[in-house]
Order: structure tokens, then C-alpha cells, then sequence
């Protein structure tokens, strides 16, 4: 246990390149951000609750939330895995029916908060991958399970490399919203058939090459893990892309609508949801994560981009966004190009 805070301490104190592009706090910032946090010791409003940091143990600020107010949950919880953040450590649960009975101890006082066509995305990894589908089938209808490629991750010796995880797409009813329109993908066009005339089909003609809108699939494959040169990273170790909530989010809310994510580490959710114009409502133990999730929003009041996200389409990894020789403001913002 020792070792590993020492290793997360000597991490934060190392000097950084000067192209790094980290999310990290001065102490200055620190006491800024830590006076907007939310600490709830009584029922609230909604009103009270919207486009807030709740610095707060998940279980004891959801006793105090209001009922039915939440459009889309978004879950990312700690997976079954002997871990450490921040100085907290997490050990795994012996089987998959005791990290069920974990998830129900404190997923069940979040369903009050759910509005009847409220969406549920719930992440996880392969190994706690079957106590989520034994939950979500107990309590919602399950209509999906996305696959997306982290691209990161050790080798292995002895087995396949881990560079994968889940995301269990749920709802509480059969009437729900999902936008297909606003998720379509673009990508390049391998083989550019024509009609008889020659004209493309299904496809276009552009300056940067010849692309295709289709439809998304369940399996995400376009999606780069933030890193050191990427402005939306920060230190936190498991933090989502924006690109993978910025497609959540447009699936399954609309403009004005609320998402709540219980363990926000370093905001993205809600720095997404504030770029969609969506309310948003996080909570997050540690202050410092969170402390760093208000910052980010601070910063997303002044640039609303989403990497690999222009033009209303998602693009593939690695595809540049300017195709029509026009730069988008993220290209001037970040020195990535993978999307």
C-alpha cells in the first residue's frame, strides 16, 4: 500500500514537458474550485442540485437527491480489480455474486432518482462483466453492450492482452430516447462503388478523400484514451475520452436534459454534458478529482470541441477533421490528431 502511494505522489510531483498539456491544479486553484463543491446534509431542490460538484461518499449524497429528475445515468464505477486512486484502495471482490451484492448496495438508492424514460449506461471490464448483466437485467431492460477499444494496456504472456471494456446500455422502459441521427460515424471509404452513371453510392467525394456516414455499431472502435498531450487529460487513471460520453450523450438525452454520473473522478461527464448544452449533476469523493472537474468546466465555457466530434458526425481514429481545408478550432487547440 505504501509503495503504491508513493508511486502516485512521485507522479504528481515530477516535472512535466513543456508540451504537456495535464490538467493539474495550483494550490490557488484548488481553493478556488473547492469553494464551488456541493456537500448535501439536507433533501434539495433540483434547482439546487443542476450544473453542480457534489464533493461527497456517493451513498450519503443520494439520500439527500430529489426523486425522478435524472434523464440519462451514466455509471462508471470501480471494476472488481485490486487498485489504487489517489491514495484510496479498492480490493477485489472473491466472486462475481459478492460484487453484486457491492453494486447493489449502492446502485439500488440511485433508481429513485430516475426519471420513467430515463437511459442507464454502466461500465465495466470483462472480469465483473457478469455480475453487470445479472444487475441490469434484475432492474432495467437491457437493450445493448458496447465494446470499446482502449488501444492501451500491457502485453501478456500467458494470455490475450486486456485492451477492451464494456458499457451495458439500459433503460427503465420501452420508451426512451435515442438519436441516431445525432451518432452517425464517418468514415473512409475503402471500396468507392458507383451506380451506373458513375456516381458514388452511399458515399461522397471530398477534398480530404471519399467518406461514408453510417450507422454506429457496438463496437467502438474510434476512440483514443486521453494522454499526456491531449487537453482534456489529467491524472486521473481511468478517465473516459470525452468522444466516447460526447456519442452517450447525444444518443441518449436532449438538449436541457439532466445526466447524473455517481462517480465523475475528473468530470468528463459533465464537461460533455455542458458542451451539449445537457444540465449535468456529479458527484466525486475526492476533492481533488473534483476540484479538477470544475476547472475543466471553467474551461469548457470557452471551448465547447470535441476531439474526433465536427460537423454533427463522429469521425474514425486517426482521419483529420479538416477535410474541407477549413481548421476547426480543436486542430488549433490540440497537437493530437488521433480521434
Amino acid at each position: 500500500m505504501k509503495d503504491l502511494l508513493e508511486k502516485e505522489k512521485t507522479k504528481l510531483t515530477k516535472p512535466r514537458a513543456p508540451r504537456n498539456r495535464t490538467q493539474t491544479l495550483t494550490s490557488e486553484e484548488r481553493a478556488l474550485y473547492g469553494k464551488r463543491l456541493l456537500t448535501l446534509e439536507h433533501p434539495i431542490f433540483v434547482d439546487e442540485v443542476l450544473d453542480k460538484t457534489i464533493c461527497q461518499d456517493m451513498m450519503d449524497a443520494v439520500a439527500f437527491l430529489p426523486r425522478q429528475f435524472v434523464d440519462l445515468l451514466f455509471v462508471d464505477p470501480p471494476y472488481n480489480l485490486d487498485k489504487s486512486f489517489n491514495g484510496r484502495r479498492f480490493a477485489k471482490h472473491p466472486t462475481q455474486a459478492a460484487y453484486l451484492d457491492y453494486l447493489e448496495s449502492w446502485f439500488v438508492p440511485l433508481l429513485k432518482t430516475l426519471r420513467p424514460g430515463a437511459s442507464i449506461y454502466i461500465c465495466s471490464d470483462w472480469n465483473a462483466c457478469g455480475a453487470v448483466q445479472l444487475f441490469a437485467e434484475k432492474y432495467f431492460k437491457v437493450r445493448n453492450r458496447i465494446t470499446w477499444e482502449r488501444e492501451k494496456g500491457r502485453g501478456a504472456k500467458t494470455n490475450w492482452k486486456n485492451c477492451s471494456e464494456d458499457i451495458w446500455f439500459c433503460t427503465l422502459s420501452d420508451d426512451y430516447t435515442f438519436n441516431i441521427e445525432a451518432v452517425k460515424l464517418k468514415r473512409k471509404v475503402i471500396a468507392p462503388y458507383t451506380c451506373e452513371k458513375g456516381r458514388p453510392k452511399d458515399w461522397k467525394k471530398e477534398a480530404g478523400g471519399n467518406f461514408r456516414i453510417t450507422h454506429p455499431s457496438n463496437i467502438w472502435t474510434d476512440l483514443t484514451v486521453p494522454f499526456w498531450s491531449m487537453p482534456e487529460n489529467t491524472d486521473h487513471p481511468t478517465q473516459k475520452p470525452e468522444k466516447l460520453l460526447a456519442k452517450i450523450i447525444l444518443a441518449s438525452s436532449n438538449p436541457g436534459d439532466v445526466v447524473l454520473d455517481p462517480f465523475l473522478g475528473s468530470g468528463t461527464t459533465s464537461v460533455v454534458a455542458k458542451k451539449l448544452n445537457r444540465h449535468y449533476v456529479g458527484i466525486e469523493i475526492d476533492r481533488a478529482y473534483a476540484c479538477v472537474a470544475e476547472k475543466r468546466l471553467e474551461m469548457a465555457e470557452k471551448d465547447k470541441a470535441i476531439q474526433g466530434y465536427t460537423d454533427g458526425v463522429f469521425w474514425e481514429r486517426n482521419t483529420p477533421q479538416n477535410t474541407n481545408g477549413a481548421q476547426s478550432k480543436r486542430s488549433e487547440n490540440s497537437s493530437s490528431m488521433l480521434f
